[in-house]
């Protein structure tokens, strides 16, 4: 980010994830294995549509891919897992919450669709969290 005038980019965003990603500890990264980060600015139209979602800005990030608890060594072609972080959606968040850093507000939604990786349902990683405060 090189200039306060100007919306982080694409780019920003994704410097932004690889670091956050760089400073998970090691055995973490180890049990998500090969999962490919891409950074968009929304959800396309046909995974809003799945998703029954109209507003795009209420898709921050989404994981892509068969989670760990029913991954089989027997499947024919494992699919790439995947998390999209949606820039839009994560700048409209952090603009209208102003109580957090875009750096942690990536972070939070990169861990958070790992832990769909892991199998982890939104309302257990809700609980987790409510567990830590």
């Amino acid at each position: 980010m090189t200039d306060d005038s100007l919306a982080p980019s694409l780019d920003d965003l994704e410097r932004l994830a690889r670091k956050s990603w760089e400073a998970l500890p090691a055995e973490f990264k180890a049990l998500a294995g090969d999962v490919l980060i891409r950074i968009e600015d929304f959800a396309d139209e046909k995974t809003l549509a799945e998703m029954e979602i109209e507003d795009p800005f209420e898709l921050s990030g989404l994981y892509v891919g068969v989670d760990l608890t029913r991954q089989s060594i027997s499947d024919p072609t494992p699919t790439q897992t995947m998390v999209f972080l949606y820039r839009r959606a994560i700048l409209d968040e952090w603009i209208e919450r102003g109580d957090i850093g875009l750096a942690d507000l990536v972070s939070h939604v990169l861990v958070h669709e790992i832990g769909h990786h892991f199998g982890l349902s939104d309302e257990h990683m809700d609980r987790l969290l409510e567990e830590a405060d």
